[in-house]
């Protein structure tokens, strides 16, 4: 599936949950997206979790 259709599909659900069920219901959906976006990209090795780690504690990297 091509990246743009994965990324409007991902828009529509998140436009149609803020519409349908407010602002909490889209954040904690975008929230879960989120999340699984980087479960995913760490399952398939293209995620170096020493590097998010590093980026969420403010540590910068040459790479």
């Amino acid at each position: 599936m091509k990246p743009s259709l994965v990324g409007m599909l991902v828009g529509a659900v998140l436009a149609l949950t803020w519409i349908e069920y407010g602002f909490w219901a889209f954040f904690f959906v975008a929230l879960a997206v989120s999340i699984g976006a980087l479960v995913g990209r760490f399952v398939e090795g293209k995620l170096d979790p020493g590097a998010v780690l590093d980026a969420v504690r403010g540590k910068r990297s040459s790479s």
